[in-house]
């Protein structure tokens, strides 16, 4: 599935051929569009879109180039489409002082009022930035936490990006960031955690390269993803299913009852989710507010038979390596676990485990001996160099026993297991470099997870 966030379908430049272009985009996998207005008239024109094709949802607003400009007639009747059903959103909106069309104290003022009507209606906002970030920032500032939505084709610094998604802002990145120049844009997307990341054209404008000085159309966005996928390190499908899932989430479309996923893929690995059960309540871990990986959905109270695991491990000859890491702890199912991996071993698969490092505690029995021969690469949650902060992290069961049986499991680990790995969440007021001390006094590899960066 694949989702473009922002469209004109409405403009003259597909008044020719817009059932082809739409047709186009259902060929190579777009299932939803957003339209989104820039005027009264083009949000009733999107509206009207969005009537006429039931994958086709509208945004209604009014561009900050055209602010100087707006009646009272105007307002009144763009707060009417706001209760239409198939609104999604409220904007396009926002500020742009590249182009001197209107005052910049009457896109302000515009500006404002799009977010109240969002914040009224409970809708997102899809906000439209150009050369003004400081002052749309303080705008955002004053909302935060009350509305959330989307900075629409990003072209702001790093440290803006980083701003927005405090506030609860997604970012989209059009055309551009394919371009062979746009290092700023490559650069900025490296704050942008591809959960908060969605897909656009802004079409008929911003082609990608491959198309670039063409009509812009929703079916180009095959040409973006492969660019995206390459730079999060991710595969195509990877950056498909997790946008289309921000997407949905942002702008409550396309919903479904999610299935619980017991094997996912995410790049070329396999992961098994084989429990929901966990001795810990990490800070960081979303288990129990958002259980998702990635766009896989993996919140269940069932725990998968060996057999059920198997038929859904199918032939796992295509992966790098298979990995026991779902949101639960897999140590907290250890024969399950050992018979599995033993199943993997004789496909001739690369195994991994993920785990917190306290099922020596789980299974009240020392069991990195258990693992010899069947695990190839043990990554273990260190998480602090400090005893005390462990359980203002992770909240153990165990409480005090938690971080020296941790320590005496990595240990263990390296001992009998070919590949041990020690990794933290780069959370704040985490000591990086103190914790790779420990790893290196253990002797084990050492990563740092990235905060709110799971899979």
């Amino acid at each position: 599935m694949i989702i473009d966030t922002h469209a004109h379908l409405d403009f003259p430049d597909f008044k020719d051929d817009i059932d082809v272009v739409i047709k186009r985009a259902e060929e190579v996998g777009v299932e939803y569009i957003i339209n989104v207005g820039t005027s009264v008239g083009t949000s009733v024109k999107s509206l009207e879109l969005a009537k006429n094709y039931d994958h086709i949802y509208a945004s209604v607003g009014i561009h900050p180039n055209a602010a100087s400009n707006v009646s009272t007639d105007d307002w009144l009747r763009l707060e009417a489409l706001a209760v239409e059903d198939k609104v999604v959103a409220i904007g396009e909106t926002g500020l742009d002082y590249y182009r001197d069309r209107s005052k910049k104290e009457d896109q302000q003022r515009l500006f404002l009022k799009h977010i109240e009507l969002a914040e009224r209606h409970h809708l997102p906002v899809i906000i439209h930035n150009r050369e003004a970030s400081e002052d749309c920032l303080e705008i955002v500032r004053q909302y935060s936490g009350r509305v959330n939505g989307v900075i629409h084709c990003f072209a702001g610094s790093k440290d803006d990006a980083k701003e927005f998604l405090e506030h609860g802002f997604y970012i989209s990145f059009a055309g551009p960031i394919t371009f062979p120049k746009a290092e700023n844009l490559r650069e900025a997307l490296k704050a942008v955690p591809v959960e908060k990341l969605l897909l656009e054209t802004d079409c008929p404008f911003l082609a990608p390269q491959p198309k670039r000085g063409k009509r812009n159309e929703p079916s180009y966005l095959q040409c973006t993803i492969p660019v995206l996928a390459e730079l999060y390190k991710l595969s195509e499908e990877d950056i498909k299913r997790i946008t289309s899932l921000n997407a949905m989430t942002l702008f409550g479309i396309g919903h479904s009852e999610a299935e619980p996923e017991i094997a996912y893929v995410i790049r070329n690995s396999l992961y098994l989710n084989i429990t929901s059960r966990c001795p810990n309540k990490c800070i960081f871990c979303s288990r129990e507010t958002a259980p998702y990986v990635k766009g896989h959905y993996l919140g269940t109270d069932n725990e998968p038979t060996v057999d059920a695991l198997k038929d859904a491990i199918g032939d796992p000859s295509g992966y790098e390596e298979v990995v026991f890491c779902g949101f639960g702890e897999s140590t907290e199912r250890l024969d399950v676990l050992k018979e599995i991996a033993g199943y993997l071993k004789e496909k001739g698969s690369k195994v991994r485990l993920d785990t917190n490092g306290l099922g020596d505690l789980i299974n009240g029995r020392s069991i990195c001996e258990e693992l010899n021969g069947l695990i190839d690469t043990i990554c273990i949650s260190l998480n602090t160099n400090i005893e005390e902060e462990y359980q203002k992290l992770c909240h153990s069961e165990y409480d005090g026993q938690a971080y020296p049986a941790l320590i005496s499991f990595i240990k263990k680990a390296r001992d009998h297991i070919p590949d041990v790995m020690v990794s933290i969440v780069g959370m704040p007021g985490i000591d990086v470099e103190a914790c790779r001390k420990i790893a290196e006094d253990l002797g084990v590899r050492f990563r740092v997870r990235e905060y709110n960066n799971v899979g």
